[in-house]
């Protein structure tokens, strides 16, 4: 996974001929340039002798690979809706959870949440959370001890359409306003500041709207 990928070159696109010629019987890499300029390819002879070179060991062609992706890029991946996922991704991601067990795991637990919200169901939620607990990996078992503290809660916003989104957006406006004003004033100037946008933004929430004739 950590391999960097070969980077592709103007080679490439002659490779399935060099291996056809090779099979063939023509191991000379001068005669092969020779007749991949008359194809078009406009490389240095060097490049065909490098590319050539395993083959005399008996060793496949160096392709270029994908880059493999990130811990980040996984993670998308991952709790992307397959339905949101391009085709790249969905034909990329199999290949990823065949390589890494853990990862497959984490994907397949991944889903089954997602399966219960789609569906407003929190009965299958013990079971998850068990096998959660149950998985091996270190983060998840912690999670599922943090979940099970407040599965109550979690089905609760797995059951019904509401949830704190609204209050946390006002948590993130407070320190925002705290971070702007950088600790120089006390809490009489936040306290002033938070009101303030609070009317400003129920003044133009409030206004009626113009229909244009």
């Amino acid at each position: 996974m950590r391999r960097p990928p070969r980077k592709p070159s103007a080679l490439d696109p002659y490779l399935d001929y060099l291996r056809q010629r090779w099979g063939e019987g023509q191991h000379s890499a001068k005669i092969l340039h020779e007749e991949l300029q008359t194809k078009g390819y406009l490389g240095h002879y060097q490049r065909v002798k490098m590319a050539v070179a395993p083959l005399r060991r008996g060793l496949p062609i160096d392709e270029p690979r994908e880059r493999p992706p990130s811990p980040r890029e996984a993670a998308r991946w991952i709790t992307t809706h397959p339905h949101r996922r391009n085709p790249h991704i969905n034909e990329r991601l199999p290949r990823l959870l065949e390589h890494c067990p853990e990862l497959k795991l984490t994907h397949d637990l991944v889903r089954r949440f997602a399966t219960m919200i789609d569906n407003h169901d929190a009965a299958p939620l013990p079971g998850w959370l068990s096998d959660l607990a149950q998985s091996g990996l270190a983060p998840l078992a912690g999670l599922a001890g943090a979940l099970h503290e407040d599965r109550h809660a979690v089905a609760q916003g797995i059951t019904t359409p509401y949830n704190s989104g609204v209050n946390e957006g006002r948590i993130t406006d407070v320190k925002l306003q705290k971070r702007l004003i950088a600790g120089r004033a006390g809490v009489s100037l936040l306290r002033h500041r938070v009101i303030l946008i609070a009317h400003l933004r129920r003044r133009y929430t409030d206004r009626p709207t113009v229909t244009p004739r």
